[in-house]
């Protein structure tokens, strides 16, 4: 049992966690200073400038990122606004050929409604002309029938006429 309370008392004087010993406390303290000095310029002098460089990169690529999107914004406001031109422009020169076809057409149209009108009139006029001369020529048959009928008539009855008196009733029933 003795031994097991030396072990026992040993254990006791034993200081226990080297840092929870107040002996070293100064000593510690030192070093701690000497550690966060040491950490201060390292990370002051390499990683800090080292962050701030990939910082200040970043936010130029995000910078130059967003000027090339505007950029590009404005170019495609650009080529919609081109597009919906040539589109005005396609759709009035459409309008413009349609509107000259139309036109076009119609001149032609005129025109061979004027030459068929014109055909007509000339075969009216050579059909009147026709008819003309084969109602003059009716009108010489018919003269020339009513004297030969009338001189047959004036014998049939047994009475005589010369040609001249004949002609001259004829004639004279002729006009009216």
């Amino acid at each position: 049992m003795a031994t097991e309370t030396q072990d026992a008392a040993g254990a006791a004087q034993a200081p226990g966690m080297p840092q929870l010993d107040f002996s070293t406390f100064g000593n510690q303290i030192f070093w701690l200073l000497v550690t966060l000095v040491v950490i201060y310029f390292v990370l002051s002098r390499v990683a800090l400038p080292r962050i701030a460089a990939v910082l200040a990169e970043r936010q130029g690529t995000i910078t130059n990122d967003i000027a090339k999107a505007e950029d590009l914004k404005a170019q495609a406001a650009d080529a919609e606004a081109a597009y919906e031109k040539a589109l005005a422009d396609a759709r009035s020169e459409a309008q413009a050929i349609a509107q000259a076809t139309r036109d076009d057409i119609k001149a032609q149209g005129q025109a061979a409604q004027a030459e068929a009108d014109a055909k007509i009139a000339a075969k009216a006029a050579e059909s009147e002309k026709a008819i003309a001369e084969i109602r003059a020529s009716a009108m010489e048959n018919v003269e020339v029938v009513a004297k030969d009928t009338a001189e047959a008539l004036v014998s049939a009855l047994g009475g005589s006429a010369s040609k001249a008196d004949i002609d001259a009733a004829v004639t004279n029933r002729l006009k009216g």
